[in-house]
């Protein structure tokens, strides 16, 4: 090929080259490639794929957990469907956070338990994922949980001046964190107060006298809570009672009478006798505590020694009702029915005829009130159900969170 002609073609090749240039990147005039902008689209889409996870806020295979953790369930770049706990002490309930997303458990740990938390997450395309973690609570001995009994029993009538008592079997030393479990609420709502009776006894009682028919519930919601000390909520308790008619029995010590009351009408007025000199009753508020249709009173049992000129040992006292720890009975006295409405002539009891006392007992329930004037012997608040003899700011004021 001669030199004319390769120079030609090297023109020709020269100028479609830079046609080509320019069409490449001329088209829009923005002097971007076509395509460029697809590296977003890129990362976005890189993003949407990213896989969700589940996590705990306990490790996965940690043992010796504390009983009372509360778990939580989180999902990480996605959002939680499913969150299943189960063990050998049943499953574990709980619900999602509306504000954070967290799963979070209803109810505290079992001791000693082997639990499995099953979780499922979705990421923003909707991929799910799933997760399985196993954790085992730290064992607890009997020693260290401490057991609440209550009162009144579930499903019990009771009178108006009835206090509810929880009683545990081991102290309770972080009284704040039990009373802070521990809620009684009631229809109609009747505002009232816990007071703390030493590190083993709480009650709970309102304002003023129940009203009658008042329908209470009480939840003692400890189960594994610390009480401190190392000790723990042994179990929840749930009871629910009702409130009878309003019977309040008036004694006077002086006049020797008691006027029965119920729901503001007087029902009859009962010649009586309470303690003479040494033995005096005491004055104030008292509560029936229990009721036994023949007692055994014994004066060994309040400080009385067999073999002194007051002794005394009865088998069969009919229709008695406690009123105090220390001894207190409202009871049948045939034996003192002559100084009956004229005397004082007991140790203590507040005593009446075998009929008026059959038909106090049977109109009475666990829960009524009696009060007490004429003597300058004041009840103790700690003797029995001696809660009403505290005032209110006083009483509020032995709450552990007041």
């Amino acid at each position: 090929m001669s030199t004319t002609s390769r120079r030609a073609t090297l023109m020709r090749s020269f100028a479609v080259l830079s046609i080509v240039a320019v069409v490449a990147t001329g088209c829009d005039g923005s002097g971007v490639l076509p395509g460029a902008g697809d590296d977003k689209t890129a990362e976005t889409t890189a993003a949407a794929a990213v896989q969700a996870t589940v996590h705990t806020n306990i490790k996965p295979g940690a043992t010796n957990v504390p009983v009372d953790k509360i778990l939580r369930v989180a999902a990480v770049d996605g959002t939680l469907k499913t969150v299943t706990v189960r063990s050998a002490a049943g499953p574990l309930k709980g619900k999602v956070d509306p504000a954070s997303g967290r799963w979070i458990a209803s109810d505290r740990l079992e001791p000693g338990v082997r639990y499995r938390v099953h979780a499922t997450a979705a990421n923003a395309e909707g991929t799910e994922a799933s997760s399985d973690t196993v954790f085992t609570t730290r064992a607890l001995s009997l020693a260290q949980q401490t057991y609440p009994s209550v009162s009144p029993l579930d499903g019990e009538k009771v009178g108006i001046g009835m206090p509810v008592v929880v009683t545990f079997d081991l102290p309770v030393t972080d009284k704040a964190a039990f009373e802070a479990k521990m809620k009684v609420t009631s229809t109609p709502v009747q505002a009232g107060s816990w007071r703390w009776v030493g590190d083993k006894e709480a009650h709970w009682r309102p304002r003023a006298y129940w009203k009658a028919g008042s329908r209470v519930k009480v939840n003692i919601d400890i189960n594994s809570v610390s009480a401190g000390g190392g000790v723990y909520g042994q179990e929840d308790r749930d009871i629910a009672f009702t409130v009878g008619d309003a019977h309040v029995y008036k004694v006077n010590a002086k006049t020797h009478q008691m006027k029965v009351v119920s729901n503001g009408k007087l029902l009859r007025t009962i010649p009586i006798t309470t303690g003479k000199a040494g033995f005096i009753t005491r004055s104030g508020t008292k509560v029936i505590m229990e009721k036994f249709a023949t007692r055994r009173m014994n004066s060994e049992t309040v400080g009385i020694p067999a073999g002194s000129s007051e002794a005394y040992d009865l088998d069969d006292v009919k229709w008695a009702m406690r009123l105090t720890n220390s001894g207190e009975f409202i009871h049948a006295a045939p034996w003192s029915v002559g100084s009956q409405g004229r005397d004082n002539v007991s140790h203590g009891c507040t005593g009446m005829s075998t009929a008026n006392a059959a038909w106090l007992y049977n109109m009475t329930r666990r829960g009524d009130v009696v009060e007490y004037v004429g003597t300058n012997r004041p009840m103790e608040s700690w003797n029995g159900y001696g809660d009403w003899n505290i005032n209110w700011a006083d009483y509020a004021a032995g709450s552990a969170l007041s």
